[in-house]
């Protein structure tokens, strides 16, 4: 049986005419996974019903690029770090050190126990589409925690020329050359995870390509990534430019910057989806241009270590620029204010990165990116993805307008409701897919034995 349901709005941003625009007092009314209508009086026949004074229902929000599993391992840990330390050692001294040992140490279900740890949380903040990348054995937990949270999930197992970095003292990678060998057991690997994964959940879960870095994969390994994304018809996602010692290393080993050698591997293209670039140049960000690819901004990562991450810097140079949380705080309502104010202070003026810009970051141009019209707006035969702000709360009103409210006032603790297709993933402000004491609980038993590995192993001294 088709289930109804319907959700009152105060406000409501929907896609009318070509684009988004605020409308008041409606009632957005879902039957199966479709927004079936937008009207002005209540529905009758609604087995659902979302009816709260102030809430701002809006398309539910897109997220390109997390690492929930390894940031939940080390949070708590990657603050305050002398600048020396935050350049050489949180990528490869604390991150894929911790998620090596607990691919190691941990059982599919603690590793479940994280996933599902992170993905809540995000939820809950307003969440509805996601794009994780993680090592590929982590690939079964997580899609079995997204599939039970009800999350619209891109799983991006990485692809590595090099998996296993030497590490020195320092927390530094030697950067070895990677083999035709590595890079053939990484594709089969990853074909094997698609096959299984791919369309599952009632098409809520793909696999997408990720292939991990430009210093972790070797040209021959990106080329055939062009060549199973145009083979398969996927999407492809990459860091790029994430470090100044990435960049030293590309033009060292190649002669080009990480973007010129995606460039010259035939990577990039409309279907490739490029994490930070914070040390690209204007000529590659040209490049990115030019190949119609997406710059996926994710300001707050960089702000603990000193870096500008400036959403503004992308946006005006004329990319198709999205906001993702990275998985350092899993909070993309905060992110997306946080991309608003770097960008403001990096250009040292208050009208860049607007609300309205940032809010189609998460919502029309993340679904442009995914290749993608039936998310990322409300409107009538769009799928139902939604979420429900509370604007009623005292740090917000009065509301004057509501995404200006939104991103500059509210907080992940305003969320009331989200619906993914058709079904309410969280209600009256809570994680509906479990306990969420129980949920917590089990995650941080496993986070804390893989802590007490890592300190055992000398890992975190490190970081000291």
């Amino acid at each position: 049986m088709t289930t109804r349901l319907a959700v009152r709005a105060r406000w409501a941003l929907i896609h009318e005419d070509g684009g988004p625009r605020i409308v008041g007092d409606r009632w957005i009314v879902v039957e199966g996974d479709r927004i079936a209508a937008i009207a002005g009086d209540r529905p009758g026949g609604v087995d659902v019903v979302v009816d709260r004074p102030n809430l701002f229902v809006l398309p539910g929000l897109i997220n390109l690029h997390n690492h929930v599993f390894t940031e939940s391992l080390i949070r708590g840990r990657s603050e305050d770090l002398s600048k020396a330390l935050y350049e050489t050692n949180l990528v490869y001294g604390l991150l894929m050190p911790f998620g090596q040992l607990a691919m190691q140490h941990l059982s599919p279900t603690e590793c479940e126990a994280i996933a599902e740890f992170g993905l809540m949380q995000l939820m809950k903040s307003g969440v509805t589409t996601l794009m994780e990348s993680f090592r590929a054995g982590l690939t079964d937990p997580f899609v079995a925690a997204a599939t039970r949270a009800g999350l619209r999930f891109y799983a991006g197992p990485y692809l590595f020329s090099t998996p296993d970095l030497d590490i020195d003292a320092e927390g530094k990678p030697t950067y070895r050359a990677g083999s035709g060998d590595a890079d053939a057991a990484s594709l089969a690997e990853w074909r094997a995870l698609h096959q299984r994964h791919n369309g599952g959940a009632g098409d809520r879960v793909r696999v997408i390509l990720s292939p991990h870095a430009t210093d972790t994969c070797g040209p021959d390994l990106l080329r055939a990534t062009r060549r199973l994304a145009d083979e398969i018809g996927c999407l492809a996602t990459i860091h790029v430019a994430q470090s100044r010692e990435e960049v030293e290393k590309s033009r060292q080993l190649h002669g080009r910057s990480p973007t010129e050698l995606l460039e010259w591997t035939g990577l990039l293209g409309r279907d490739a989806l490029l994490a930070h670039c914070c040390f690209s140049s204007d000529s590659d960000l040209d490049i990115v241009k030019r190949f119609g690819a997406t710059v996926i901004n994710c300001p707050r990562t960089f702000a603990r270590g000193g870096v500008t991450a400036a959403f503004g810097r992308f946006h005006d140079h004329g990319l198709r620029t999205v906001v993702a949380t990275d998985g350092y705080v899993p909070d993309i309502i905060s992110e997306l204010r946080t991309a608003g104010m770097v960008s403001k202070l990096a250009a040292n003026d208050p009208g860049v990165a607007t609300a309205a810009q940032l809010v189609d970051a998460v919502t029309g141009q993340a679904a442009a990116a995914l290749g993608r019209d039936d998310v990322g707006r409300l409107a009538p035969g769009a799928r139902a993805d939604l979420v429900a702000v509370d604007l009623g709360g005292v740090h917000v009103a009065p509301v004057v307008d509501p995404v200006n409210a939104l991103v500059w006032r509210a907080h992940a603790s305003d969320v009331w409701a989200s619906v993914v297709d058709g079904r309410l993933v969280v209600g009256e402000g809570r994680y509906l897919a479990g306990d969420e004491p129980a949920i917590v609980a089990r995650a941080v038993a496993a986070i804390d034995k893989v802590t007490r590995i890592g300190e055992s192993a000398g890992i975190l001294g490190r970081a000291k």
